[in-house]
């Protein structure tokens, strides 16, 4: 029962600290480019990773530096998408649309298991897709209509799609070698790879941060500091930690958490308005998810019963 209670604190924890991540982007766009939003954080995140991942390299025997290879991949198709057209797309959003079409996450990725692992498709995850994606449309339906001025808008939020589709991805294909790799080590080469293909675009395109530096505002160094410390560090921590007591099932519908957190932080921090229609087309997704968590978790597919 402790260690119960103390997971579902852990996954509570780490899913109101992912929330912050489209505000804390909305904090430093005005000082810091894309590319240094992402670069810095994970760049720090790595640092503090080293013992951990120090105290498994010297336990686990499996690996092959070929493999490195398939951590290149994970970077350039998953995090780097996940990470840099996610932060790309809420500076040309709202933070409260990131958090709406974030929720496409588990159907996703469900899709991508059905290509990937060879899962079965059914009819219910294809009506759950089609529900997803009408949600992000109606979420959108205000920048449309707006013409001139929500250009912008549906830009940001294809992209933030975009990154959904790259964290689905990662997230996927990490199955495939998760047994010669601990979740740990498999964030953190991909956090090195990610920082290899990030630190020629900072340079060339935001050469002058460093220079900007002491210019930095309160916002912006409390947004770096919120996506260090929280998003790309100590909410992996405690997702591990609860992964390792709590059924998947249980992690992933936690995951419902992250919106109904990042909405009210985006309208209390930054003063975003949700209107109707994306509220509409949030709960469109909402139900969606479910219906490919919960009422499958009740009505398995007969595929996997008879396994």
């Amino acid at each position: 029962m402790k260690k119960s209670i103390i997971s579902w604190s852990a996954l509570f924890a780490c899913n109101l600290m992912w929330s912050l991540q489209f505000t804390c982007i909305k904090l430093v766009q005005n000082q810091i480019g894309a590319f240094s939003t992402v670069f810095i954080p994970m760049l720090l995140a790595a640092v503090f990773m080293l013992p951990f991942v120090y105290k498994t390299v010297k336990t686990n025997k499996k690996r092959k530096f070929g493999d490195l290879k398939i951590f290149a991949f994970l970077a350039l198709l998953g995090q780097f998408p996940a990470q840099v057209l996610t932060t790309i797309g809420t500076q040309q959003s709202t933070a409260s649309n990131g958090a709406i079409i974030n929720l496409t996450l588990p159907v996703i990725s469900a899709l991508f298991a059905v290509v990937m692992l060879k899962e079965k498709m059914t009819r219910l995850r294809w009506v759950s897709f089609l529900i997803a994606v009408a949600g992000v449309i109606i979420c959108s339906m205000n920048d449309i209509r707006g013409v001139n001025f929500s250009v912008r808008y549906i830009l940001g939020n294809g992209l933030i799609f975009a990154g959904v589709l790259g964290s689905g991805f990662y997230n996927t294909y990490c199955k495939k070698i998760a047994q010669d790799y601990t979740e740990m080590e498999m964030l953190f080469y991909t956090y090195i790879f990610m920082i290899i293909l990030l630190a020629p675009l900072v340079w060339y395109y935001e050469g002058n941060m460093l220079k900007n530096i002491p210019s930095f505002t309160v916002s912006t160094w409390t947004g770096l500091a919120l996506l260090t410390v929280f998003h790309n560090f100590l909410s992996m921590i405690l997702f591990f930690k609860a992964l390792k007591n709590l059924e998947a099932i249980q992690v992933a519908l936690s995951n419902f958490l992250i919106a109904f957190f990042a909405l009210p932080i985006a309208a209390i921090w930054l003063g975003e308005k949700l209107s109707i229609l994306s509220m509409a087309g949030g709960v469109l997704v909402l139900i969606s998810t479910l219906i490919i968590t919960l009422w499958e978790y009740k009505n398995p597919p007969q595929a996997e019963l008879s396994r």
